[in-house]
This record gives C-alpha cells, sequence and structure tokens, in this order.
C-alpha cells in the first residue's frame, strides 16, 4: 500500500497543476463536433466515422468545464499509473518494478498525454491495455481480450499491443492472440476508411505525406523520442521535423533494429523491443500530418520505464529518489509551460521559426498587432496556405475589419474550395456587413460539406428570419 500511495502522490506532484489549465489547440474542436452538443450524442458517436467512440463519450459526459475535463485526465494517468505498477511487478522484481512504475508516472515525456484533453484518447487506452495486461498475466484471458477491445474503442493507436503480449508470453494462448491482432486489423480498417471520408482529417489520405517518406521520417522521430526519454529537455508541441533522405531514414530504421540485438545491453534488450513494437502503429508507415507526438510514446513508455528502471535497480535508493523527484519537478515546468497557450505556442515558435502552424496558432493568443505580424511572416513562408488566409480574417473581424477580413476569407475559400470552415467564415464576414442572405448561402454550403461543424449550425440559427 506505501509503494501505491508514493506513486500516486509523485504522480500529483508533477501533474497536479494541470487542474487550473483550459482549453488547447484540437480541444476546440471536441465542442464543434455536432453529436456533442446533441442530447443523443451518446448514440451518434458510434457512427463508422468515429474511430473513438469511448473516448468520445467521456468527452459527452464531462460537459465543457475544462477543470472537471482536466481532472479526468489525471484521475485516468493515477490509475494508469496504478495499473502499470500491478503489472511490472509480476514481470520484474519488486524493487525495479516499483522504480520502472515511478517513472512512467513523472516522466515529462507523459505531460502531453495528460496536461491535454484531447491527448485523453491514450492515457484511456492504456488505462485498458494495462487492465488486459494484468488479466493476461493473472490467466483470465477472456477478459484481457475485452479490455483489448474496449482499448481501441479509445484509441485505435495501440493496435500493436497484442505483439506485446506475444513478445512477453510466446507458447501460450496464441488463439487468443489472434483474435486481439484480428481486432486490430479490423480498428485500422476502420480508421483508414473514418479518414478518407472525414473532411480536413490530419491523416491517411488526406495528412499531406506519402506512406513512405512518414516512414522514412520515423527512423529519425523515434530516436528523438529517444532522446527526450534520456535527457528530457527542448520539448515542443509542433516540433519542426523534416523528411530526411533516403539513407537518413534507413540509417535511423536499421539503428533501431540493431539496438535490441547488442548482447551487451543483457535484459534491456527485451524491453526495448517491447517498447518499439508498441510505436508501430504511430511511427510506422500509416501517415498522420504530425509527423512526431510526444503523447505516442505514453503507452511505450511501460516497456520504456522498465529498461529505465533496469539501468537504476543497483543504485542506492537515495540516487532513486533525486532521479525521480527531477524528473517530476521537470514535468511541474512542462505542465506550467502546458498551463497556458501563449507560453505552449511561443515556445513552438521559438522551436520552429520556420514552421507556418505555430505562428498560427500563436496568433489566436496575442494582441491583434502582434498577431498580424505573425500571420504576415506565416504568409511568407506559406503564400498558398489556406489557414494563414482564414487565421488573418479571423484577426480581422474581431478587430472589428468585416470588409478586409472578407477578401482573406474569399482568399481562403479560393485556396481550398471544399472546406466547410471556409464557407462559414466568409458567411460570419457577410453577416457583419449586413449581408444575411448571402451568409445564409455560405453557412448552408458549409453544413452540406461537413454537417456536424457545429459553429455553421449556429451561426444559420442565429440569422434573423428572412
Amino acid at each position: 500500500m506505501r509503494a501505491r500511495l508514493l506513486l500516486l502522490t509523485a504522480a500529483l506532484v508533477a501533474f497536479g497543476a494541470s487542474l487550473g489549465s483550459g482549453f488547447h489547440f484540437d480541444d476546440y474542436a471536441i465542442f464543434s463536433d455536432a453529436s456533442l452538443q446533441s442530447p443523443r450524442g451518446w448514440l451518434e458517436i458510434w457512427s463508422l466515422r468515429q474511430t473513438r467512440p469511448l473516448t468520445y463519450l467521456t468527452f459527452w459526459l464531462n460537459g465543457r468545464n475544462p477543470a472537471a475535463m482536466h481532472a479526468v485526465n489525471l484521475l485516468l494517468h493515477l490509475a494508469a499509473v496504478l495499473l502499470a505498477f500491478e503489472c511490472l511487478r509480476r514481470l520484474l522484481p519488486e524493487r525495479t518494478a516499483l522504480i520502472a512504475a515511478a517513472l512512467f508516472a513523472v516522466h515529462p515525456l507523459q505531460a502531453e498525454a495528460v496536461d491535454y484533453i484531447w491527448g485523453r484518447s491514450i492515457v484511456l487506452a492504456a488505462v485498458f491495455c494495462f487492465a488486459s495486461l494484468l488479466s493476461w498475466l493473472t490467466e483470465r484471458r477472456w477478459m484481457a481480450v475485452a479490455f483489448f477491445a474496449a482499448a481501441l474503442l479509445a484509441k485505435e493507436e495501440v493496435a500493436a499491443f497484442p505483439l506485446l503480449l506475444l513478445w512477453l508470453d510466446h507458447k501460450r494462448g496464441r488463439g487468443k492472440i489472434s483474435l486481439m491482432l484480428a481486432l486490430s486489423l479490423a480498428a485500422g480498417l476502420r480508421v483508414i476508411y473514418a479518414t478518407a471520408v472525414t473532411p480536413g482529417a490530419p491523416a491517411g489520405v488526406q495528412a499531406g505525406i506519402s506512406p513512405w517518406h512518414y516512414f522514412l521520417a520515423q527512423g529519425l522521430v523515434i530516436w528523438r523520442y529517444m532522446r527526450l526519454l534520456v535527457a528530457p529537455f527542448g520539448f515542443s508541441v509542433d516540433p519542426q521535423i523534416a523528411i530526411p533522405s533516403v539513407w537518413a531514414g534507413l540509417g535511423g530504421w536499421a539503428a533501431i533494429v540493431m539496438l535490441p540485438l547488442v548482447e551487451q545491453l543483457g535484459r534491456l534488450r527485451y524491453w526495448l523491443m517491447a517498447g518499439f513494437l508498441l510505436l508501430l502503429p504511430s511511427s510506422s508507415i500509416f501517415p498522420a500530418a504530425d509527423l512526431a507526438a510526444d503523447r505516442r510514446m505514453y503507452l511505450p513508455m511501460f516497456a520504456f520505464a522498465a529498461a529505465g528502471a533496469l539501468v537504476l535497480e543497483r543504485v542506492n535508493w537515495r540516487w532513486v529518489a533525486m532521479v525521480v523527484a527531477a524528473l517530476a519537478a521537470l514535468s511541474v515546468a512542462r505542465t506550467y509551460v502546458w498551463m497556458s497557450d501563449q507560453r505552449l505556442w511561443r515556445e513552438a515558435v521559438e522551436a520552429a521559426p520556420d514552421k507556418v502552424r505555430p505562428k498560427i496558432q500563436l496568433s489566436r493568443n496575442v494582441a491583434p498587432a502582434e498577431a498580424l505580424a505573425l500571420l504576415k511572416d506565416a504568409r511568407r513562408l506559406a503564400p498558398n496556405d489556406p489557414a494563414v488566409a482564414a487565421e488573418t480574417g479571423k484577426v480581422l473581424i474581431a478587430s472589428g475589419q468585416p470588409a478586409a477580413a472578407l477578401a482573406e476569407f474569399g482568399r481562403a475559400l479560393a485556396l481550398a474550395p471544399r472546406d466547410a470552415a471556409n464557407f462559414n467564415n466568409r458567411g460570419v464576414a457577410l453577416a457583419a456587413l449586413g449581408q444575411n442572405e448571402a451568409a445564409r448561402q455560405d453557412f448552408e454550403r458549409a453544413l452540406a460539406i461537413d454537417p456536424n461543424l457545429a459553429s455553421a449550425r449556429e451561426n444559420l440559427r442565429n440569422l434573423p428570419a428572412r
């Protein structure tokens, strides 16, 4: 009991301040989904276009209170820590398991998943995966299958979890592992379908990158994760990562494959391979617009924390406590950054000065003059990016310049004529100029493209009657 209380206390110290945070980035997309505004939303979120219905169910139950939403994220992390510890103590000596669970609980690589409401999906999925692993280790195999099915409904990114079970116990339960892999395949096919039919989906065919280029990039991205694991500084919510040359990308992958084969690493090889297996769904060939995201390390951290514990298992407890305390302090600092959109995106702009998205995001959280300067710089970097024009229009609308905003929204629409948000934005500018019928047509076009665009539906409802 004492060990569990210590783990919970450490996790609360590291990430407890997130309760005072608000919404960030994709968090706002939660409330733009019309299904979450409907009293029957708990039924609508189970459509084939929604790949994470269990996560969306928790959003729907949570309401719009940021403190409540962050509290659920934090509670899920505490549950994951306890379940991870119960699994680790069945796989490692007690002392080593406690060290591994502590690393999992407080490492700053976990901050994005815990502090970011949108990151809840991977934390919830990890809770179900650890429950599945615990069931597997205690000979309750069918319960393990059921928990894994729930994990896939929380986030499809855990699809490689059955490979971990196979790696841990390759002689028994192969039939049930085969069933789990079939569930993973079904979840993968569902994701491919959903990303193909959802306008603006940030993954799959609409990700803006080919599977081959994504694969090459991951050969270096994974090493970025390993560097942050060992030296946790230089974080950014939106790191600047270029597509490497073929030789650099393949060289990175070759090193990843060879590392677990180095005999001098001993038992470390076993857990490093387990961590790499868990990274496969998000860091292999299925393309995503974000080449790297720290929250993808949340579940693999289970294995990498075990590897770290093997390094520290012979170290004096005092030094182990100092390492855990230092990591917790870094997580407190990381959580402090996550408590402010301006801090979060200013850090990202400084880390990636030639990237457009951080400038767009920061422009939403600063005064109009600085926002327009940031967007001017973003247009210099990407003159044909419709998002830059759309965001410039929003700043101009907020500054009381609807005519200038209309021109920017028109430019965004010319660059992306099938984007429902662009029609909605232009409708807002037209309504501000008193052109209600033209605005009505734009809102209706937006809803024809994306029936779940709640802002367009609300704007249409607020227009004066004909």
